[in-house]
């Protein structure tokens, strides 16, 4: 099948325009360059108003105006449009019937705006929309009736200080959720909030005001990123039936203890990044884990390394070889380690220690 031509329409220049076939669109309005082409071509960026008679017409009308980004949803779009670029404009909400007619759209990028609201009903035709890119925006609530068929949603870099229970339900497609760099509290995330979502794989909440892991987190998680937030404690209850975490980070927080029994309940853990937090020792449960193979703990308040920290006793072990410990920045000196500590690493160079700074 032969590829078509592109359209690009430039601000302020004149329109170059060359045949279409009826292949799905792509489409993307950024802040400098209106393209439409095939979804297996290249990107672009932005425009002002304009519309589109439909996705089979040759003719394409741009209205030019002086304005920087686009404020509004523009109308009329094709309704073969796969991939919807919005991002860098001024838009400041989305309203229902912004996205009418686009029922083939399985991308919507609003990243860099003004929105402030959407409307309940805003995302309803999108019935094979795939991925939702929120971020950078004014929002102090997740929308609500996402579509079913959403499997990755960003919302980093918003207002958002409320993550309710009701606006996941359902959403059982879903694997990544990112919602970083937002002032939420502990307090505002309700109880089981994620649970609804019985694929997801992946969170990452940094970079916050909360104060403990949330509860209520679904089995199926293979990685949780609580990053830069305001945790003092790991309960080790907060971590049961994460049966499937393989990757914990908890780096820049203020942690300063962890219950013993917490690994436990993450049995397929392999990597645990604990640095830069205020630990007085090495967590418990590191020499039965099976499976962890990676430890960050570099820049926290450690004094003192036992020999029984990271390998269990004797040599004849089961246990899955470190490929990475870090302790340096810590009181401890080295030299005051014991070498049989590590004895479960094969390659020394896993090891990472260091004078404390």
């Amino acid at each position: 099948m032969q590829m078509s031509s592109r359209i690009e329409i430039k601000f302020g220049r004149q329109i170059r325009d060359t045949s279409c076939h009826t292949l799905p669109l792509r489409l993307v309005c950024t802040s400098a360059l209106i393209t439409t082409h095939p979804v297996f071509s290249g990107t672009s960026n932005y425009s002002s108003s304009f519309e589109f008679h439909n996705s089979h017409s040759k003719k394409l009308d741009v209205a030019e105006t002086l304005d920087l980004g686009l404020e509004k949803v523009p109308k009329e779009l094709p309704p073969d449009t796969t991939l919807l670029d919005l991002q860098n404009n001024k838009i400041t909400e989305i309203k229902d019937g912004d996205f009418k007619n686009l029922k083939n759209l399985h991308t919507l990028i609003l990243v860099n705006n003004k929105i402030s609201k959407i409307s309940p009903g805003a995302f309803t035709p999108l019935l094979k929309l795939e991925r939702l890119y929120l971020s950078k925006n004014h929002l102090k609530e997740l929308p609500e009736k996402m579509p079913k068929t959403l499997q990755e949603l960003r919302a980093h870099e918003n207002e958002i200080t409320k993550v309710r229970k009701a606006v996941f339900n359902g959403l059982n497609q879903m694997i990544v959720v990112e919602l970083g760099t937002n002032p939420l509290k502990s307090s505002g995330i309700e109880n089981g909030a994620f649970q609804g979502m019985k694929k997801l794989s992946y969170i990452r909440i940094a970079d916050t005001n909360i104060t403990t892991i949330p509860q209520g987190l679904p089995p199926s998680l293979t990685e949780l990123h609580l990053e830069g937030n305001k945790i003092s404690k790991v309960d080790a209850a907060s971590l049961k039936g994460l049966n499937n975490l393989a990757k914990l980070g908890l780096s820049f927080n203020s942690i300063s203890a962890i219950d013993n029994g917490t690994l436990a309940n993450t049995p397929h853990l392999r990597e645990l990044h604990l640095d830069n937090n205020k630990l007085i020792r090495v967590p418990g449960g590191l020499a039965e884990h099976k499976y962890i193979q990676v430890v960050y703990l570099h820049n926290n308040n450690i004094s003192a390394v036992g020999s029984n920290d990271f390998c269990p006793p004797g040599y004849n072990t089961k246990k899955a070889s470190y490929s990475g410990v870090s302790l340096f920045s810590n009181p401890v000196q080295y030299w005051e380690i014991q070498p049989s500590t590590f004895r479960c690493v094969y390659v020394r160079s896993a090891i990472q220690l260091g004078n404390y700074k």
